[in-house]
Parts: C-alpha cells; sequence; structure tokens
C-alpha cells in the first residue's frame, strides 16, 4: 500500500465537493470515525452519497436532518476492508467539526486544518470487523511513512475531539487490538 501524490494507491476515488485547501499545509494527526447510513444498516450508497452532496433526504426518515450538511472524510474503510478515498491527504476534509484537542501542551481548536479523517464504516455499539482493523493498520503506516509528524501516539478518536457531541468511533471499537495490528504490520 503506497500513497502517490497524496492519494492511497489501492483506494477506490470518490471525490467530494466538501474539502478545501489547509491554511499551513500541515498533516500530522489522524482522527478515527464511525459512521452508519441508515443508522445501524451497513453497505449501499449512502455515505459515499452524503460525503458527494447527493444524498436523497426522502429515501429514509433518517436522511431528512443530514442530507443538507456539507461534511466529507479523506477514508471510508467498509466493513470488507475496502477503501474509498474522497479528499486527498493534502487538503482539508471536513470530518471533525468542532473539536479540541491537547496537543503537545497546548489545546488545539479546529482539527481538520492539520489532521486526516477516516471513517469506519459501523456503528457505535456494533464490533468492526478483523478485515477494517487489518486494512486501518496498513493505511496508518502507509500515512505515517509519507507524513512523519503521524506517529501512533497522533491518531484518536472522533468521541475524544468532540466529547460533548460524538462518541465514535465507539465503545465497540478495540483500541488495544488496533495496536497490536500496526505492531504487526511493521
Amino acid at each position: 500500500m503506497r500513497i502517490d501524490d497524496h492519494w492511497l494507491d489501492t483506494a477506490r476515488r470518490v471525490a467530494s465537493p466538501n474539502a478545501n485547501a489547509r491554511p499551513q499545509g500541515e498533516v500530522s494527526a489522524v482522527v478515527l470515525h464511525g459512521i452508519s447510513l441508515p443508522p445501524g444498516v451497513f453497505g449501499g450508497d449512502a455515505i459515499e452519497r452524503l460525503f458527494t452532496n447527493t444524498l436523497d433526504p426522502d429515501a429514509h426518515p433518517a436522511f431528512g436532518a443530514i442530507a443538507a450538511l456539507r461534511v466529507s472524510a479523506h477514508l471510508l474503510v467498509r466493513r470488507d476492508g475496502e477503501c474509498v478515498q474522497f479528499v486527498p491527504f493534502d487538503r482539508r476534509a471536513w470530518h471533525a467539526g468542532k473539536s479540541r484537542w491537547h496537543d503537545g501542551g497546548r489545546l488545539r481548536e479546529g482539527l481538520n486544518d492539520f489532521t486526516i479523517g477516516i471513517e469506519l464504516e459501523g456503528a457505535d455499539e456494533v464490533p468492526y470487523r478483523e478485515a477494517q482493523y487489518r486494512v486501518l493498520a496498513e493505511v496508518l503506516q502507509a500515512l505515517a511513512r509519507d507524513y512523519p509528524p503521524i506517529t501512533t501516539e497522533r491518531i484518536t478518536g472522533h468521541g475524544y475531539i468532540a466529547p460533548l457531541r460524538k462518541i465514535d468511533p465507539g465503545p465497540a471499537f478495540d483500541w488495544a487490538y488496533l495496536r497490536r495490528c500496526l505492531t504487526a504490520t511493521v
């Protein structure tokens, strides 16, 4: 797995309009998320439609409240391990929203500015799949090679940077297992 011109070579590309330039050009951390659309339902194209502003608000009762959102992530890791990339890593994806993080002794806000957002297809209380952990570990290793400031200490979850709004990737995400997968892929 390699990164070529800020795109993951193994990912299927689906360009999102919901991105812009990073203000300082910094890429130094990763935020992990969990997503399923409709909630708790896996598969289908609803996540891709959300990130490309083509989600039909009438297709499901849950879509009416979110169809007008302008959000994206750099990557989506599907249940079977397929990667879909929406935004090149050197651009700012709109994934973290209002966020803050203690970073090396200073409080930073607006994490979209310097993080890569990776969505895992899942639900907070549903275990993620082995294929997702393995592919995620490979992606994180590739990111660390191409963006040296990214280390295991600079991988966090959405729930940690927006704790009053979010809990994803949720209690079903096994952080210890991800660390073991990262060690195994080195």
